[in-house]
């Protein structure tokens, strides 16, 4: 048995397109929401067993990767998360790089030789990685237009993958993966598929609209702190409204918080991008917290511990 198993966002589901486009296999898709980063928890393997891990942290699933190389599985993982403590083995093959210049997607790109070069830019600008979107899209001479389609589309995707549970997006990551991977290049989607599409830019239009209303709960010159209500939409936007924020003003940290289903607080952070990084490091302070370096996030923060979260917030990006 192969498993397929990928973050549900923009970059895992383009990495795992151009693999699949690249080298079509029978297998069984793993996923989730964009926060459901443990996705290997979901697994029992068998000897001889093989996976492809795409867009997760090694530092979060070690435990499970060990279990697995030992169970007699075969491992092919390639991430720009947190990474821990990498594991020698020889059935084990890595390719990790945590710049904040790359993503999961890019890293497959440079894997396949440059093979599906449009499908790594949509992803890059799914993951808010714009700098080398856009350079990749320059080098290939595709023209302000495409190069917007393609961000727009990576934006819609990425959206598409925050919520506290599948049932609060519009389509599971699984299902979104599956109408996609048929096409050889995002622009064949877009034409082939537009009713999907269309419902992604609706809405992610109507949800953005409903966060730009919202002021923030604590403002200094460098942070600032968003608290959405407790609303469906609140929790699909958390993430590329923070990426939203950030690109708007680089000097600034953000952080977003939603409600989720046990009334704890979801967080999405954002380093100041002017300051390279620092996301991660905040992130990883908190017992549920993760990330990379400009994202980041806390899956559960209690409602308790708010002020706190406030005031170490300040502090750690003053």
């Amino acid at each position: 048995m192969h498993y397929d198993v990928f973050n549900g966002d923009a970059d895992g589901i383009c990495a795992l397109i151009q693999l699949r486009l690249h080298q079509s296999l029978t297998s069984e898709l793993i996923t989730g929401v964009k926060r459901d980063i443990q996705l290997l928890s979901k697994i029992s393997v068998k000897p001889g067993d093989s996976l492809t891990v795409l867009d997760i942290s090694f530092s979060k699933n070690s435990k499970f990767v060990s279990e697995f190389l030992n169970a007699g599985a075969a491992i092919f993982y390639v991430d720009h998360h947190q990474i821990g403590d990498l594991i020698a083995h020889p059935k084990l093959t890595t390719r990790i790089n945590t710049d904040s210049a790359q993503c999961t997607s890019l890293l497959i790109n440079d894997y396949l030789g440059g093979k599906y070069p449009l499908w790594a830019i949509t992803a890059a600008f799914g993951d808010n990685v714009t700098q080398s979107a856009e350079r990749l899209a320059a080098k290939l001479s595709l023209g302000e237009d495409k190069t917007n389609a393609l961000k727009k589309l990576g934006i819609y995707i990425n959206y598409n993958g925050y919520g506290d549970s599948v049932a609060d997006l519009h389509f599971p990551p699984a299902t979104l993966y599956r109408e996609m991977a048929g096409f050889a290049s995002p622009f064949d989607f877009m034409l082939g598929n537009p009713e999907i599409y269309d419902r992604l830019a609706q809405g992610y239009s109507q949800d953005m609209t409903q966060a730009e209303a919202i002021t923030p709960e604590y403002l200094t010159e460098a942070i600032a702190v968003y608290i959405l209500p407790e609303e469906t939409w609140a929790r699909r936007v958390s993430g590329v409204f923070g990426n939203l924020l950030m690109n708007q003003d680089p000097s600034k940290a953000y952080a977003v918080l939603s409600r989720n289903s046990a009334e704890d607080y979801q967080v999405s952070v954002r380093a100041p991008a002017n300051a390279k990084g620092g996301a991660d490091d905040f992130c990883a302070r908190f017992e549920t917290g993760g990330g990379r370096k400009l994202a980041a996030g806390i899956n559960r923060l209690p409602k308790e511990q708010l002020t706190d979260f406030i005031n170490r917030f300040t502090d750690f990006f003053r």
